[in-house]
């Protein structure tokens, strides 16, 4: 899922008995933090296909490639759109004798392999 956009509020006076205080936001702050959660998330997507490549089952490439064509990167969300791609995510099993990284669930064992990465790709640019 995408995030929610910033939208800036309109401040707000808060008076106490010590005194009073207006808050009042920048309203250059939300369009500079939109477009930077914006990469993020473009950035965050395209890492997600690029590590979940090794993971996907793979007979001619075409549930990998459906995962490219599926993805609007800087959505959110990735999304593969073979046919069968329901099919190979829930009931293949997660390893397989002849390519042991290959199988089913790839995106949560994509997640715990990577995690650390990840959220450092994320705090790092």
């Amino acid at each position: 899922m995408a995030f929610k956009p910033i939208r800036s509020p309109r401040g707000a006076i808060i008076q106490g008995s010590n005194g009073r205080v207006q808050l009042i936001w920048n309203n250059g702050c939300a369009p500079k933090m939109n477009a930077v959660l914006s990469k993020k998330q473009e950035i965050i997507d395209s890492e997600v296909l690029r590590r979940c490549a090794p993971l996907v089952p793979k007979r001619t490439g075409a549930l990998e490639r459906s995962g490219t064509l599926g993805t609007v990167i800087g959505s959110g969300e990735v999304q593969y759109i073979a046919p069968y791609a329901r099919a190979q995510y829930y009931n293949t099993s997660q390893t397989r004798s002849y390519d042991p990284r290959r199988g089913g669930m790839w995106f949560e064992r994509m997640k715990t392999a990577n995690r650390a990465a990840l959220l450092r790709l994320i705090n790092s640019k």
